[in-house]
C-alpha cells in the first residue's frame, strides 16, 4: 500500500535543529509581546506627553505672639578676671530678678545670653586692658510681665527686642496654610484640564515650601546707655506694640492631563 507523507519544510527544519525551534518560539513569543505593548499603548496616555508645570500659594496673616528682649551690661578694666568678676555679678543680679516673673506655659522665659571677655591693644599692639559684655534674653507670650521684669532689673539696660511667632503657633499656622495650598493646586490643575479638553489629570511630581514674612523683624534699639546712664531711669513698663507676621506655603509641580 502507498502511503503519502506530507512535511512542512519548517517542521522538517525544526526537527533536524532543535536550536532553531527555540529560536523560532523565541520570536513568537516576542512578536506576541511587541503587539500586546502597542495594543496597550492605544489605551493609556503617554506620560511624557500632555504634561502641565503648575503653581499655586496660600497665605495667612497672624498678629506676632511672641516677645524676644535682650538686656545687656559692659565693663572694662585693666585686670581680665576683675572684668569678669564684674560681670558675673551684673548677669547674676539680674537673673535673679527675672527668676521671680518667670511663669509657665512659656508665659516668660529667662536665660542667660553671649558673655564674654576681650583684651584692648594699644597702638603698639600690647594688651592695654580688658572689656567685656554680658547679656540676658527675657521672651514669652506674656509681654507685660516681661516688660514688668525688665523694668526691674537694675544691672542691666534693655539692648534690644522684636517680635515673631511662637513655634507652636508657627507650626500650627503653616498646616493650615499647606492645606489650603494644596486645595488651590487641585483646583487649578482641574480647570487647566477641562480648558484644554480633558476630563482630569494625574500628579507627576509636587514641591512645597514655607515661609515667614515678617517673623524676623529688626530689633528694635533703645536709646539707653549700657553703663554711663543711671540704670534708675529704666522705665518700669516698656512701650511695644508687636506687628502681623505672614505665612505663606507654595506648591508647585507637574501634572499629566488625561
Amino acid at each position: 500500500m502507498a502511503m503519502n507523507l506530507h512535511i512542512n519544510p519548517r517542521q522538517h527544519l525544526l526537527a533536524r535543529d532543535p536550536m532553531g525551534l527555540r529560536a523560532w518560539i523565541t520570536a513568537v513569543l516576542l512578536g506576541c509581546t511587541a503587539v500586546a505593548a502597542q495594543g496597550e499603548s492605544r489605551d493609556q496616555p503617554n506620560p511624557a506627553t500632555n504634561v502641565v508645570s503648575l503653581s499655586a500659594s496660600g497665605f495667612l496673616e497672624v498678629p506676632q505672639d511672641w516677645l524676644t528682649l535682650r538686656m545687656s551690661t559692659s565693663r572694662e578694666g585693666e585686670d581680665a578676671a576683675v572684668v569678669q568678676s564684674q560681670l558675673r555679678q551684673a548677669l547674676d543680679s539680674a537673673m535673679a530678678v527675672a527668676r521671680i516673673a518667670v511663669a509657665p506655659n512659656q508665659q516668660m522665659q529667662a536665660r542667660s545670653g553671649a558673655f564674654g571677655v576681650y583684651p584692648r591693644y594699644d597702638k603698639s599692639g600690647k594688651i592695654s586692658g580688658w572689656q567685656g559684655n554680658a547679656d540676658l534674653v527675657l521672651e514669652g507670650r506674656d509681654f507685660t510681665r516681661i516688660a514688668n521684669a525688665a523694668g526691674k532689673i537694675q544691672t542691666m539696660a534693655i539692648a534690644n527686642m522684636g517680635f515673631s511667632l511662637s513655634r507652636e503657633t508657627q507650626q500650627k499656622l503653616e498646616s493650615d496654610v499647606q492645606a489650603l495650598a494644596i486645595d488651590r493646586f487641585q483646583a487649578r490643575a482641574k480647570e487647566v484640564a477641562k480648558g484644554f479638553g480633558f476630563n482630569g489629570f494625574q500628579l507627576r511630581e509636587v514641591n512645597v515650601s514655607s515661609a515667614d514674612e515678617g517673623g524676623d523683624m529688626p530689633m528694635r534699639q533703645t536709646a539707653m546707655a549700657m553703663e554711663s546712664k543711671s540704670f534708675s531711669s529704666v522705665p518700669k513698663a516698656v512701650a511695644m506694640e508687636p506687628g502681623i507676621s505672614r505665612v505663606t506655603v507654595s506648591v508647585s509641580g507637574t501634572v499629566c492631563l488625561k
